[in-house]
Order: C-alpha cells, then sequence, then structure tokens
C-alpha cells in the first residue's frame, strides 16, 4: 500500500473533504470531526461545572495543550504556553529586552509575515529601536548570505519566517540561528508555516524563540497561539507585556508582581479557553500521524503539483527544489485573483495573494487525484475566461 493511502484513513474525520476539494490548509486547515465534541464538551464544563471548571484544567490549558504542540515542534514539555495569536507572542517576546543604543537593531526580511513587521515597525517608532528590512531579489527567496552579513553585533533580535507565506520557500533556520548567537543576538523563529508539515525541533535548531499558531497546518482553528521558550532563558527575562497568569501566587492577588519561575511566566491575561477546546483534536491527530510521514506525502505530492501546473502552461513561484520548500506551491496566473474566485464558486478551495498567486496546498487528507482536478480546473477557467466576471478581486481570504 502506498503511504498516500495509509494517511487518507484519516480523511473521514474531515467533514469539509465530502463536499469541496479542499487545498488551502497554509491558511486554514480542515475542521477535525472530533472537535464537535471538544466544544460540546467546554459548553457542558461551563454549564454543568460553572467557576469549578477553572480548577479542573481551564487553568493548567495554556501549559497542557503547550505540551502537545511541544511534540510537534520538537520541544520539551514545560517550554511551549498557548496565546491567542503571533502578534501578542512576538509583542510579549519584544517586551523582555530593553534596547540600547548598541543594541538596538531588528533584523528580518522584507518576505517576512505583514502582521509580524507591524509589530517591530509599531515599537521602532519611538526611535529605540531600528529595523534593518533584508531585500529579496526574487519576491520569492532570501538570500542566506545577505541575511548573515545584516547580523551583527548590534542586532538584538531576528525575527523570521521558517517557511514563507507567499512562496512557500524555506529558510536556513540552523544558520541563521547560528550567526545570531556568534554576535550575541536572539532568534525569534515563526513557525507557522512550518509546524505540522515539515519536521523540525526547536531544540535542534538552538532558537531562544518560536511561535506560530493553529489555523493552518495544525487543523485547531484561529484564537489558539503558541510560545516556546527555551528553557535557560525562561528564568532570566521578565516580559512587560504581562499579567495575572505569569505571577507565582496569581491568586494571592498581590499588588506587585513576582514572576513565576518556569513557562507560565510567559503567559499574560486569561486565556481563550473555547480555542483552546478546538485546538486540541488537531494537535492530537498531527502526533498521531506524525510530521516526517505528513512531509513524505507533501513533498510527493507539491512535486507533483509542480509538473501537473507547468504542464498546463502556469508558472509556479514556489521553490522546485523539495527541500527549500514547505508545504505549498504558489502558481503565478494571470486575472490570478479573480480565477481563485471563480475556483471557490465551484468548490475548489485555495486562496490568492498579491505578488505570490493562486496558493495551493495538498495536506495528509489529500487525494491525488484532487491534484488533477484543481489544475485541470485552473486550466478550463483560463482558457474559457469564466475569471472574467471576477476581475475586481483581491485576496481571496
Amino acid at each position: 500500500m502506498f503511504l498516500t493511502d495509509e494517511l487518507l484513513k484519516w480523511r473521514s474525520e474531515f467533514p469539509i473533504l465530502e463536499k469541496t476539494v479542499y487545498l488551502i490548509s497554509h491558511s486554514l486547515g480542515a475542521m477535525p470531526r472530533a472537535t464537535f465534541e471538544r466544544l460540546h464538551d467546554y459548553a457542558e464544563a461551563w454549564a454543568t461545572r460553572g467557576e469549578r471548571a477553572w480548577a479542573e484544567g481551564w487553568w493548567e490549558m495554556p501549559v497542557t495543550l503547550g505540551d502537545e504542540v511541544a511534540r510537534i515542534i520538537g520541544a520539551n514539555a514545560g517550554t511551549v504556553v498557548m496565546h491567542q495569536n503571533v502578534s501578542i507572542c512576538q509583542s510579549l517576546i519584544l517586551s523582555c529586552f530593553d534596547p540600547q543604543p548598541k543594541r538596538n537593531k531588528i533584523v528580518y526580511s522584507e518576505l517576512n509575515f505583514p502582521s509580524v513587521m507591524y509589530v517591530y515597525e509599531a515599537h521602532a517608532r519611538d526611535g529605540r529601536l531600528r529595523i534593518e528590512t533584508v531585500k529579496s531579489d526574487d519576491g520569492i527567496t532570501v538570500s542566506l548570505e545577505r541575511m548573515l552579513a545584516a547580523i551583527d553585533e548590534e542586532t538584538l533580535l531576528v525575527p523570521i519566517s521558517h517557511v514563507l507565506f507567499k512562496s512557500a520557500y524555506l529558510q536556513d533556520a540552523r544558520a541563521i540561528t547560528e550567526r545570531a548567537h556568534e554576535v550575541g543576538a536572539r532568534v525569534v523563529l515563526d513557525t507557522y508555516q512550518s509546524a505540522g508539515t515539515v519536521p523540525f525541533s526547536v531544540k535542534d535548531l538552538n532558537v531562544d524563540f518560536a511561535c506560530g499558531g493553529s489555523v493552518k497546518w495544525l487543523c485547531g482553528g484561529p484564537g489558539a497561539g503558541y510560545l516556546y521558550v527555551r528553557p535557560d532563558l525562561q528564568s532570566k527575562l521578565e516580559p512587560r507585556t504581562t499579567g495575572w497568569m505569569a505571577h507565582e501566587a496569581p491568586f494571592a492577588f498581590e499588588s506587585e508582581m513576582r514572576y513565576a519561575p518556569n513557562i507560565t511566566r510567559f503567559l499574560h491575561g486569561s486565556p481563550s479557553i473555547p480555542a483552546l477546546y478546538a485546538a486540541e483534536s488537531g494537535y492530537r491527530l498531527i502526533n498521531e500521524i506524525g510530521v516526517r510521514q505528513i512531509r513524505q506525502k507533501s513533498v510527493r505530492q507539491t512535486s507533483r503539483l509542480i509538473e501537473l501546473a507547468e504542464e498546463a502552461g502556469f508558472r509556479v513561484t514556489s521553490p522546485h527544489n523539495a527541500a527549500e520548500r514547505g508545504g505549498t506551491i504558489t502558481v503565478a496566473a494571470e486575472h490570478a485573483g479573480a480565477m481563485t474566485k471563480e475556483l471557490i464558486r465551484r468548490e475548489f478551495i485555495v486562496d490568492y495573494r498579491p505578488g505570490a498567486g493562486v496558493r495551493i496546498s495538498p495536506h495528509f487528507y489529500t487525494k491525488d487525484e484532487e491534484l488533477e482536478l484543481i489544475i485541470r480546473e485552473m486550466k478550463t477557467i483560463r482558457d474559457t475566461r469564466a475569471y472574467a466576471e471576477h476581475e475586481t478581486a483581491g485576496a481571496a481570504f
């Protein structure tokens, strides 16, 4: 039996796959059937246990669920906590540091995810931080040599995307981390587009921080971000973005902050409990299947997509070398935004990003024939100009 057939045994766990060609896990992974039950469990606990639910699991969920994420990203238990989103995680990390005139530079590429750049740009407005943006020559990749050259003794933080959202280019996080540590800088690795489809270990990479969310490959839905902090840094840093969950004795209700001695010092206010319930089923499935198996299928299917797209006359803007590519391929087609609108109308669920094109991502639950179906449909829409009624379209989602 082929690997793809083995992984397809999980396909029935995702209701949306019964009536759509769902190739958008880079944006919103399909919802597991078990999520219905977990959200019912949340409602039942609130309805029947009330206030007692906090002591019966809710309070610990940012850590217990973080431990599930830790298994996916190659971290130890007790090193990951849950947050609402990556913007909060990045802001919290930045709040741990006091920029100095000789250590105040932030280095990232122009292909970083925009909301991450918004965080640092906002904090740089008072002049205490300065940002060096590394340019891309092709809008698809970032020169490793240029990234390494930009990181110097004045660099404070290097917040990078492990996989670039526009092209699925897989950056060399190890080399960047080694260079940052040589000069005393810290690395914040955004694993949103890699966790769950690209095997890696934050321990092996030796990154200082990692963050991401559950919306995409983890099939956990919105509102459940995660933050990894390297164990040796946990007791050294004191986040100024904080709240009562970071206190050593939160229910003492003291007027002064005493940081918890462990990963919980990187929490802040009350967590979004419903989002944590919703996310759990996806994590468990990813851990049961294993990211290495998912990656093997992903490489095979994305490679096949590239072949099919180019045979149909489309230009693929993702790296052709699988070792440099995450789980998505991007297709630069004329009228790509309008084409995407028409695809969605026909129940082929993909998306479009300006400067990237149509983004297509098979996951472990994708059938091989769906790869042929999506490219065939794109070709038909192009050749018949069926996209014409959507020509003013922007991003699909």
